[in-house]
């Protein structure tokens, strides 16, 4: 694998301090490795972007350690073969926050998790019989740094119908320079049912509450104007009983004999 430069330079920002070198274009680092002294570094935050678009994390980088500008001229820097193990990232902006760098042997294998990379159009899924399923993203393998790939490729062109599957076993990788550590059995591409049977009956549980609901609430709804019927009706039956009792109140009064002490028809003359 053809290794890619980066520069660095030492860091002595430390701590919380580190966030003035990020306003300044710096990206805060540090190299570690087996049998290695940690060392704090600082990279260039556009320059690495486009080093780790090349490498991602199975790409040797070929780290150039200055302890300040004016040497990486005179001396060239410190070259250290190192692999990205980790970037820490701003939870919104998703910039660079941190880069761990492992600084590698040559000679020694080391293990990775290398991404899985699907190639190929698979017939059953362009004639709409099936759907591609990738429940594996990444396997982790052993080999040594230049024999690292950057990533797994996996050809579902001969997956043409519902059922069929490529295993780890399956994966074409030269197993005499890399050792893969995980279960061979292991399914990385599969050719599922369009509509599955656990979904078709959660698709009918959906469709069976929703007929209920609908159902209620038209009872509901036809029960309302019933209620207001009903209360029209009695209402129209109040009317005519307040109207005959009024009625029955004013027979009463004319009914009633005149008061004599108030002069009326009924009144007797004093007798003289």
């Amino acid at each position: 694998m053809q290794t890619v430069a980066l520069k660095a330079e030492k860091r002595t920002v430390l701590g919380r301090k580190v966030k003035t070198l990020r306003k300044q274009g710096f990206i805060p680092a540090h190299v570690f490795g087996k049998k290695v002294k940690t060392e704090h570094v600082q990279v260039t935050a556009s320059e690495f972007s486009k080093v780790f678009e090349k490498t991602g994390e199975t790409g040797i980088i070929d780290l150039a350690v200055d302890s300040s500008s004016s040497e990486a001229s005179a001396k060239g820097g410190r070259k250290k073969p190192v692999l990205v193990k980790n970037v820490q990232l701003h939870p919104v902006t998703d910039a660079p926050l941190h880069i761990d760098f492992y600084q590698v042997n040559l000679s020694e294998k080391v293990k990775v998790n290398v991404p899985i990379e699907i190639v190929g159009e698979s017939p059953a899924v362009h004639k709409k019989i099936g759907v591609l399923l990738t429940p594996v993203s990444e396997i982790e393998i052993e080999a040594l740094p230049a024999d690292l790939p950057e990533n797994i490729e996996v050809d579902v062109t001969a997956l043409d119908e519902v059922g069929k599957e490529i295993k780890v076993k399956d994966l074409k990788i030269d197993r005499s320079k890399i050792e893969v550590h995980a279960d061979e059995e292991i399914v990385v591409a599969q050719i599922g049912e369009l509509v599955t049977k656990e979904m078709e009956a959660v698709e009918a549980e959906v469709e069976a509450e929703q007929a209920e609901a609908a159902a209620e609430k038209a009872a509901e709804e036809g029960a309302a104007p019933a209620a207001e019927g009903a209360e029209a009706v009695a209402a129209e039956g109040e009317a005519p009983a307040e109207a005959a009792e009024k009625g029955a109140e004013e027979k009463t009064e004319e009914a009633k004999p005149d008061n004599p002490l108030a002069g009326g028809k009924g009144d007797k003359k004093p007798q003289q």
